[in-house]
Order: C-alpha cells, then structure tokens, then sequence
C-alpha cells in the first residue's frame, strides 16, 4: 500500500473523514467533534463498539506482564503490580489520541511481538530501563518514517509475501512462549527441547492451560465475541477452585497460587519515567542499532495494514485502501512505541481487535475513546488482574500465534523464490529464539536466490543492502 496518492486526495477531508454534509442545527458537541452522524452512527453504537473492543482485548493486561516478567541482563526483574499499571496506562493514553486526534476507532495497547523481542532479545544484553529507552528510540523512528516518507519506500521495498512471513513467524515465536511460560514445553536432555519436564506433561497447571487453550479454540470456532478473555475468565475461576479445594498445590503455580487479595488498590507508577537512553557512541553501534531495528520490525509491518482493514471494515477506507487521516493514525501508532517505553509498558500499537467494535456499529473515535477510558478504568483494579495465573494466560499466547498464521493464504508455495524465504523466516524465529534472525535469513536467501535465477534486479537496491547488512550481523555475532 503506498502514500504517494494518498495526501493530495484526502487532505481536505482529513480532519472529519466525513461525507461533506453539513450538520444539522442541534447536535451536540460529541456529535460534532467526532462526526457521528456523518458517519452514519450513533453515541450508543460507539459506546457499545468501545466497550466490546476493550472485552475483545483486555488481555493484553494479563500477558504483557507475563512478556516481561524475565530477568534482565543485572539478573533484575520488573515488578508485576507495575507492569501491569504500565500497561494500562499507556494503552490508555494511546488509544484516548487515536480517539480524540486520529477520530478513528481504533484501539492500541502493548504488542506482544515488541514485548516478545524486548523479554528474549533485548533485556538478556541490557537492563531493563536500556530495554525500555531502546522502545522509545524505535517510536521516535517509526514517527520520523512516517513524516519523511521513508516508510513508504521500505513498505514497497520488502515483498509482501516477506512481510506475511514476518508476522506468521512472530506469531510461532510468541506461540514457543505461551508453550514455555505454561511447562508445556522445556529444555530437553535428548534433544534441544521436550515436552514438559523429562518428556512427561505433570501437573494440574498444564493440565489447566490445555484445557484453557482448547477451549478458546472452540469458543472462536464458534465465532463468540471476546473468545480470548472469556477463556481466560472461565479458566481463572477454575484455578481459583481448583487451589482453593487443594487439588493443586501452591508449590505447582509457576507464578504463585492464584488467590484474590482485594480487589481495588492504588496504581503502581514504579515503572513510569524508568528510561534510560543510550550515549552516541552506544547509539552508533552495530549491536544497538540491530536491536533498534528488530523492534521496528517487530512494531511496524502490521501497523499499516491493520489500520487499513479496520477502516475498510468501518467504511471509512475507500476500494484503493485511501483513508482520511491515515498518516495521523500511523503516527499515534509510532508514537505508541516511545509513550509506551516511557511508561515501562513496552511499545503499543493498533490491535486487530478493533474490528470488533466496528462489528458492533462503531464508525468514529468516539468508541477509541470508551475504550481508552476503561483501559485507564484498569489502573485501580491490579489485583484483579494479578488473580490469573500465567499458564492461563500463556494459552492465550498460544492462540494469538495461531492466529497470525492465517497469513500463510497470501504466499504463493509453488514459487520457489518465495517460499524458501518465507520458510527460512517462519521457522527460524521460533526455532531460535529470535525475530532478527528469521528476518536476516529471509532477506538474505530472498536476493540470494533471485540473484541465482538471473533476476538481480527484482529485489531493490534497499533489499541488496539489508541482505548485507545482515550477512555482516550473522557473521559477526549479533544474532545471540
């Protein structure tokens, strides 16, 4: 999808995305400000797209923390309470800009690809206030690509089929740590990994996240609004039981034994301003600047894309994917990636599930707003949340990941310069534990396999330097 016709064509529509009519007398401010009624909507159905899109993706608040809840290279962890206040916070302030400033419903929150690559790539070489400056650094990236007009060129410069196998592979990769997180899969002693522990799948926590995570697969085979939360709900409850009966012991919870200790309490903003910036020369360096560069990856080859169906699907894009105020929702989405390394929740970006809400009716970013006011809603109820143990939540992980497979319909199998790189992309992410490396080998066997058939010139010039860049970076060592 590019730009270059985009702004020319929408730029006097931009700040109402509506039809050109005019108003008539009387309606009130909300009305007028967000174009309720231009768009063919009503307060009622944005208030109840928001909610529904809050329902559809509130877990976000059980598994980023989750993510995140690893040492960093100083053997330091993050505390639960105050990732999970962080994550609140900045879903809650970035979906309230996209509401207010993009007037769009959409709806954003931590992304799991960027939490994923700051938990296993990131934090084992920095601690994790230099986790969270190098989340900013890749939001102040992303807005400059989107204001310079980079972005476009590097959007056409990959292949799409690349971009699809990027997401399927983070969607393994996220997948490998909802499995890892549960017990469901560990180190081998055979082989490099097992199932459970010395191949035998024990315990009642397992035992919950299978039942879990079958069950959020049914509940979406049967197409029921926020399967994923419901799962995760149902299966709560079934802990709860389950420790308050005494069937599981204490000792089995990986995290702790699920018990509720209150339910409203202050927010913990430990996590908030905990930044730390890296010197010039630091910045220059090949590692840093790798690491800044997988996060990009990680948060902006969806970003467009998910934008773009959700405003088909609220009829606000027209048939050649041109939407009024793209560029300003793009923006919010890159700045989602500092707002969110400030606040120590990890870079937020727009959630698919927004097209939830839009199922039930919402046009404008008045629904983006109801569901930023709930998020910030979530700052006082952490116990709550801190109620669910992560093997339920880690089925929820392995879900997502499934679901970004369906990407696989896009690529064309049967041409062998499409799929080996797509393959390598796939399957080298989980499989080493790192989003780079799959890319790198994409990139790398895409030109070097075009080259062999004599078509050098169909990757540009932009993919024959990344490919170069990334021989260098494999060489070299970055990929650990």
């Amino acid at each position: 999808m590019t730009q270059s016709s985009l702004e020319s064509k929408t730029t006097q529509v931009a700040d109402d995305a509506g039809d050109g009519t005019r108003i008539p007398a009387g309606r009130s401010w909300l009305d007028r400000y967000f174009h309720i009624t231009k768009r063919g909507s009503t307060v009622s159905r944005e208030v109840r797209g928001g909610i529904t899109t809050f329902m559809a993706m509130a877990y976000i608040l059980l598994l980023n923390p989750l993510i995140l809840g690893g040492e960093d290279v100083a053997e330091n962890t993050l505390s639960q309470p105050a990732v999970i206040t962080a994550t609140a916070l900045a879903a809650a302030v970035t979906t309230l800009a996209m509401g207010f400033i993009g007037k769009v419903p959409l709806a954003l929150a931590a992304g799991l690809s960027v939490s994923g690559v700051l938990a296993t790539q990131v934090a084992p070489e920095m601690t994790w206030p230099q986790a969270m400056g190098m989340c900013v650094i890749y939001g102040v990236v992303i807005m400059l690509l989107v204001v310079t007009g980079v972005r476009e060129l590097i959007m056409n410069a990959i292949p799409s089929a690349l971009k699809h196998a990027i997401t399927m592979g983070i969607g393994l990769f996220i997948a490998m740590i909802g499995f890892v997180k549960a017990g469901f899969v560990g180190p081998g002693t055979g082989g490099p990994v097992t199932v459970g522990v010395d191949g035998a799948l024990t315990g009642g926590p397992v035992l919950l996240f299978s039942v879990t995570l079958l069950l959020i697969f049914m509940l979406q085979a049967r197409k029921v609004p926020g399967a994923i939360l419901l799962g995760i709900v149902i299966g709560t409850i079934c802990a709860v039981i389950a420790n308050a009966a005494g069937w599981i012991k204490a000792s089995a919870w990986g995290g702790g034994a699920p018990a509720l200790d209150g339910v409203v309490s202050s927010p913990d903003f430990s996590l908030f301003g905990e930044v730390e910036l890296p010197g010039w020369s630091q910045l220059l360096s090949v590692s840093v600047g790798m690491i800044i560069f997988t996060l990009v990856l990680a948060g902006f080859f969806d970003a467009m894309a998910t934008i773009i169906a959700v405003g088909s699907e609220a009829k606000l894009a027209d048939e050649k994917g041109r939407m009024p105020g793209l560029n300003k929702a793009l923006f919010i989405d890159g700045a989602g990636g500092a707002i969110g390394g400030a606040t120590g929740a990890s870079g937020q970006t727009v959630f698919i599930e927004s097209a939830t809400g839009v199922g039930e009716g919402a046009r404008t970013g008045l629904s983006a707003s109801v569901t930023g006011l709930l998020f910030a809603a979530c700052l006082f109820f952490t116990p709550v949340t801190q109620l669910v143990p992560g093997e339920v939540a880690a089925a929820a992980l392995v879900c997502i990941g499934a679901m970004m497979l369906q990407n696989a319909r896009h690529v064309d199998w049967s041409d062998y310069s499409i799929a080996v790189p797509v393959f390598l992309t796939v399957v080298l992410m989980p499989f080493t534990y790192t989003i780079t490396t799959g890319v790198a080998a994409g990139v790398i066997a895409y030109c070097a396999i075009k080259g062999a058939q004599g078509k050098w010139r169909e990757p540009s010039i932009l993919m024959w330097v990344l490919s170069v860049v990334f021989v260098f970076y494999l060489a070299f060592g970055g990929a650990h």
